[in-house]
C-alpha cells in the first residue's frame, strides 16, 4: 500500500513546490561581430539598450531559448554558443535567474529587422562607443566577458 502512495506523494510535493516556490529562467546572448561590435536591442516597454534574450518556455532548454530569442529579436541565427554565467536577477524577483551565453558563431537573417511592439531598435555598436542609454547590467556583462572583470552573482 505504501509503495503505491509514494508516486502520488512525490507528485503532490513537486507540484506544491512549483506553486509555492516557482523559479523563472531567462537567457541573454552576448554577440560580438568581426568588427568588435556588440549586438544590442531597445525594447518598446523599457528604456535603455540591452543584450538580446528572453524567457525560457516550459519544456524548452536554455540553449534552445537562446536560439529562438535571438532569431525573434534580431534575426540572428546562432550556430555556436557557450554558457558564460548564471545570475540572480533580483530586480525582477528573488527567484528569477538569467543565463548569459557568449555566441561564438552566428549568421544574420537576410530579411531586414522590422520594429515591433517588443523590440523597437536593434544594432551593432562598437564596444568602446556604446549608446548612452546602455543599461548598467549590460555594461557590467561587457566588462566581465571582454575585460575579464570579476563575475558577479547578481545580474
Amino acid at each position: 500500500m505504501l509503495n503505491r502512495l509514494k508516486p502520488i506523494v512525490r507528485r503532490t510535493v513537486t507540484w506544491s513546490g512549483l506553486v509555492t516556490r516557482p523559479v523563472t529562467l531567462g537567457v541573454r546572448g552576448f554577440v560580438v561581430d568581426g568588427q568588435r561590435r556588440i549586438f544590442l536591442v531597445r525594447h518598446g516597454y523599457l528604456p535603455g539598450w540591452y543584450l538580446p534574450g528572453g524567457g525560457v518556455d516550459p519544456g524548452e532548454s536554455a540553449g534552445r531559448a537562446l536560439v529562438r530569442e535571438l532569431e525573434e529579436e534580431g534575426g540572428l541565427r546562432v550556430e555556436e554558443s557557450r554558457i558564460f554565467g548564471l545570475y540572480l536577477n533580483s530586480r525582477t524577483s528573488r527567484r528569477d535567474h538569467v543565463a548569459l551565453f557568449v555566441v561564438e558563431a552566428f549568421t544574420m537573417s537576410p530579411s531586414p529587422f522590422v520594429p515591433n511592439a517588443e523590440i523597437r531598435e536593434v544594432g551593432f555598436f562598437p564596444l568602446d562607443a556604446l549608446p548612452e542609454e546602455t543599461t548598467g547590467a549590460t555594461r557590467r556583462r561587457i566588462a566581465e566577458v571582454v575585460e575579464g572583470a570579476p563575475r558577479a552573482d547578481i545580474w
